[in-house]
């Protein structure tokens, strides 16, 4: 399962939960400008694509998303995109 979800509500096995402005396929106009700009090539045009993340500190200590909240693989993009993204229940 990409991004590793533990199942738990605003939980994340690989690194802090993110809030994203949206999460779209890497193949959609705007995820794809985005990855282009970073220079970032992926196999699975499927791939789900956080835009505009964040991390999420905590659940509970006061932090919300209104958002996307999201558990992905690869957050090294500085919030501009997050790579391999799953919802979370929140």
């Amino acid at each position: 399962m990409p991004g590793g979800s533990t199942g738990d509500a605003g939980t994340c096995n690989t690194g802090p939960v993110q809030c994203c402005k949206s999460v779209q396929p890497a193949n959609s106009e705007a995820a794809s400008g985005l990855l282009n700009s970073v220079g970032v090539v992926l196999q699975d045009l499927s791939t789900p694509i956080g835009i505009t993340c964040s991390p999420i500190a905590a659940i509970g200590d006061g932090s919300s998303c209104s958002e996307k909240p999201v558990c992905c693989e690869n957050n090294t993009f500085n919030g501009l995109i997050a790579i391999g993204c799953v919802n979370l229940p929140l």
